[in-house]
């Protein structure tokens, strides 16, 4: 039976992603949390304003 190793790849992608983002985060505790939120796909907190 040959290996696939696509779920870690299309992960690794997405830590990639986050990664390239963290520009935002103000510590390395907020862009952890939101690697884990982007990985686990959690529901994210509402903020209190909305930019349009």
């Amino acid at each position: 039976m040959p290996i696939n190793n696509g779920v870690v790849e299309g992960l690794n992608n997405k830590a990639k992603v986050v990664s390239h983002k963290a520009y935002r985060f103000r510590t390395a505790d907020h862009f952890i949390c939101n690697l884990y939120h982007c990985m686990a796909n959690l529901p994210t907190i509402p903020l209190m304003h909305r930019f349009v």
